[in-house]
């Protein structure tokens, strides 16, 4: 018995939050990954190449720009989270804890 679509997808988004560099990702979507963990991790290092090396995998300003506003957006309201000690919501596991079984 195969897995639904939702739960293919729900694998997928799993495996990503656990770890994105094993998951099956498009050249584009990777490229994302990396922007996005560079601009978190690291985000005094951007260069202009981060965009850029976007920019040569298709990614027009607009498609970057809306990437780099919601990847800064949950920065800024984690780091609000953190910052006020807001309680964290028990009812919610961590993806890389309750990922479903591959089948």
């Amino acid at each position: 018995m195969g897995l639904t679509d939702d739960a293919v997808a729900d694998q997928f988004v799993h495996h990503i939050a656990s770890d994105w560099r094993r998951a099956t990702l498009s050249e584009i979507d990777s490229a994302l990954c990396n922007y996005a963990e560079k601009l978190t991790s690291h985000p005094t290092e951007m260069q202009e190449s981060d965009v850029d090396n976007l920019k040569k995998l298709g990614l027009n300003d607009q498609a970057i720009h809306d990437a780099t506003q919601v990847i800064s957006y949950f920065n800024y309201i984690n780091r609000i989270a953190d910052a006020l000690d807001v309680e964290k919501e028990t009812f919610i596991h961590p993806w890389e804890q309750s990922a479903p079984s591959p089948q």
